[in-house]
């Protein structure tokens, strides 16, 4: 089932699930997918972390997934949809996988085991059994200071010779085991950075691209930095980051994805920042932050005058 690593590279999308009166929001699902379908996305995924996936039900996501299908489909644009899925039991994990595998989807994000904390053998075991169960490509997801424990180059390498397990979302935090990890992984397997923060270094690193929350705000410019890095013009790659490097801190500052969704409340992308228990809206500090550099970013790209540093 090896996937074309063509599919696996840029800038994926994992999506927010915008919510209003305590139930998803059909009308702003139809609205994002349909905006980001038309911008340089390279992929979508649904209830991820962003996504608040964990508050969501399972007749929730599912109608999630219909609906983001049906409006990419109205779109005519071809971009592959992922589903995030987490557990720290593998049994559930398979049950997970036969419950969606006749859905509309064209892959999984599957994160490490939270808090229960398994050796390396009982990493490569979990991912192992759910990819010899699975009916679509699985990207992995390593992100050791959200669940616990990190996921080994050695046990990654090996999980790689699997067919379906097409790459990684690497949070581990660790350039030097990321670089590890990009100079030894097999052809075809893909490598997306999850640091926001770290997205310019990952790609001059040999990253293939990023799933990255921020790139719901500037999308554009998330996009055309990877591609001028990928065409060696990194002077221009490194200007542009510059634009954005500040604005990924900001939409940082407070837990993800409250501040996300408060800005895309406030342009009118969604009708409400409504999050789910445990979450929460942001701080009147950091809305008032927010609004000010939506007023400035506006300003920027109304001038056509490009965009600079947060102030």
């Amino acid at each position: 089932m090896q996937a074309d690593q063509s599919t696996q590279q840029g800038i994926w999308l994992p999506l927010i699930t915008p919510f209003r009166d305590g139930k998803v929001d059909d009308a702003s699902v139809r609205r994002l997918v349909r905006h980001y379908a038309n911008s340089a996305i390279d992929g979508l995924i649904l209830a991820a972390t962003t996504g608040e996936g964990m508050t969501l039900d399972k007749d929730e996501i599912e109608r999630l997934v219909g609906v983001s299908r049906m409006e990419l489909h109205a779109t005519g644009r071809a971009i592959p949809l992922y589903l995030g899925l987490s557990g720290s039991d593998t049994r559930k994990g398979v049950k997970d996988l036969h419950r969606t595998m006749a859905w509309p989807i064209d892959g999984y994000l599957i994160a490490c085991p939270y808090y229960s904390r398994p050796s390396q053998r009982g990493l490569q075991l979990h991912f192992g059994a759910l990819a010899d169960r699975t009916a679509h490509p699985m990207m992995l997801y390593n992100i050791p200071y959200r669940t616990g424990v990190n996921l080994g180059n050695e046990a990654m390498l090996r999980l790689a010779e699997h067919p379906a397990i097409v790459g990684l979302k690497d949070c581990s935090d660790d350039r030097i085991q990321s670089l590890d990890l990009l100079r030894r992984r097999p052809s075809g397997f893909a490598v997306l950075t999850g640091e926001d923060a770290h997205y310019h270094e990952a790609l001059i690193d040999g990253a293939d691209g990023g799933i990255l929350a921020s790139a719901h705000i500037e999308t554009e410019t998330f996009a055309k930095i990877q591609k001028l890095v990928a065409a060696g013009e990194r002077d221009a790659a490194l200007s542009r980051w510059r634009s954005v490097a500040d604005l990924t801190r900001l939409l940082f500052s407070e837990p993800s994805p409250a501040p996300i969704k408060y800005w895309l409340w406030r342009t009118g992308l969604i009708d409400s920042a409504e999050l789910r228990l445990p979450m929460t809206e942001v701080s009147a500090d950091l809305a008032a932050r927010l609004d000010q550099e939506i007023t400035r970013r506006t300003a920027l790209s109304a001038t056509g005058t490009g965009n600079h540093r947060v102030a």
